[in-house]
């Protein structure tokens, strides 16, 4: 059997993250041996995140706040309005565009069949419950806007989400132009990501 060393383990592993591939993972093992300071700090940060980072019980985001985020936990936010994105990570570039002050609601991804990943597999029930409660509560959502990447995945979610919202009666929107077709919303700079919330479209 191949064995392979500590620092062989150490490149396999950092090149399974995303965007990093042989060669990058490489420098950065050689990196963090050429300061043992780094690999220190890195290790008790790995620790930190898997013992005290969890979903938020209410949006699905990551959170290391007793049982909400501090987007949800954030009072001065608006309870009428909702974004959906993919990810927790959209979040941030959504609220750095300085436009949108409602809640959030993270899917976990998006209906891609190819892949077989549907509805189910996403955090679509758990939408319907919290508009569900916030109708029942007399504090109904008035408006979803699906802030999902413009590619055939997220069309597809947009298309099954929207549907739903409109037999429930309840307006969908979609972050309209200034997001590049075929581009991930990661990628985009707060000021394009402001314009294209100003400008979102009904569905």
């Amino acid at each position: 059997m191949l064995r392979i060393n500590s620092l062989e383990k150490l490149v396999h592993q950092l090149s399974r993250l995303p965007g990093i591939g042989p060669k990058t993972a490489q420098r950065l093992a050689y990196q963090i041996l050429r300061q043992p300071e780094l690999s220190q700090s890195l290790q008790e940060a790995l620790v930190s995140v898997r013992e005290q980072v969890h979903l938020c019980e209410r949006c699905f985001s990551y959170t290391d706040e007793a049982e909400i985020c501090r987007y949800c936990a954030d009072a001065s936010r608006r309870d009428d309005v909702l974004c959906v994105v993919e990810e927790p990570s959209d979040i941030v570039r959504v609220d750095g565009s300085g436009v949108f002050r409602g809640r959030f609601h993270v899917l976990h991804g998006a209906i891609s069949p190819l892949d077989s990943v549907g509805p189910d597999d996403l955090k679509i029930a758990e939408l319907w419950q919290r508009i569900d409660r916030a109708q029942a509560a007399g504090k109904p959502i008035e408006e979803v806007i699906l802030a999902l990447d413009p590619d055939l995945e997220g069309d597809t979610t947009v298309l099954y989400l929207a549907k739903v919202l409109h037999e429930r009666g309840i307006k969908a929107t979609r972050i309209a132009s200034g997001v590049p077709l075929g581009s991930d919303i990661d990628f985009v700079d707060d000021r394009t990501l402001g314009r294209a919330l100003e400008n979102r479209v009904e569905l």
